[in-house]
């Protein structure tokens, strides 16, 4: 999996932190390719989805490999990913962004939200979207998709690295999804990045508190004012962040 454990210190930090912020730290690191696009929350939640990745491939389906019995096959990857990944863990699926069939439908994740794990990310789609909406467990996909998942895919692989909307995913990465969508930390830099937005968020809630108080953002944001330092170090210490 992986040779750097989510701590639980670093899960808590990261479930109060922004996939913006997450971004930016990411990018002055140079990894400008972290963000899996075009995927979105099936519903909002109000807590951040935060776990290591376990991941599944999908390969575009070849009829003769396809028909509905291989679900009776007890190794069928889909179904065994569903079984196995770990407690508070993420599944992340390469569906290579095609919606027009399910990854996985209601049943599947509700199986896998009672297995503990800490949520779903598919850069296809969901069956049964409006069930999965209403579990707590975050879950995330294009767009709902009706038809099963054979139509177009055939699940193959378990616990590699994969593509995700176009963002590499290893096992045992870090995924933070919020509403805005989700974002792939490196492993090794859980803990410094949670630390480091952390500090990103605070002075953003300062600015933010600024400007609707009508200051002007030059020499604000960014802080380039040795007034506006003083003034964000007065904050803090009077709001404790």
């Amino acid at each position: 999996m992986t040779d750097h454990p989510l701590s639980d210190d670093t899960r808590a930090k990261l479930k109060t932190i922004s996939s913006a912020s997450i971004a930016t730290a990411l990018y002055k690191r140079g990894l400008r390719n972290q963000f899996i696009q075009g995927v979105v929350p099936v519903a909002p939640k109000d807590e951040n989805m935060v776990g290591p990745a376990f991941t599944l491939r999908y390969i575009p389906a070849r009829e003769d490999r396809n028909p509905i019995t291989v679900f009776r096959n007890p190794d069928h990857p889909q179904r065994v990913a569903m079984e196995t990944c770990p407690e508070g863990h993420v599944l992340v699926m390469d569906a290579r962004r095609d919606a027009r069939a399910a990854t996985a439908g209601s049943i599947l994740v509700t199986r896998l939200a009672k297995r503990g794990a800490a949520g779903i990310v598919s850069d296809g789609g969901f069956r049964d979207a409006h069930g999965i909406g209403q579990l707590a467990m975050p879950a995330y996909h294009a767009c709902p998709s009706a038809p099963t998942n054979l139509t177009l895919h055939e699940a193959l692989d378990l616990n590699v690295p994969i593509s995700c909307g176009g963002a590499p995913v290893f096992p045992g990465d870090i995924l933070v999804g919020d509403r805005d969508g989700v974002i792939v930390i490196p492993a090794h830099l859980a803990d410094e990045i949670a630390a480091e937005c952390k500090g990103m968020e605070a002075f953003e809630a300062f600015v933010l508190e600024e400007v609707e108080n009508g200051a002007a953002i030059i020499g604000l944001y960014p802080c380039t004012k040795d007034e506006n330092q003083k003034k964000f170090e007065a904050w803090r210490e009077k709001t404790g962040r």
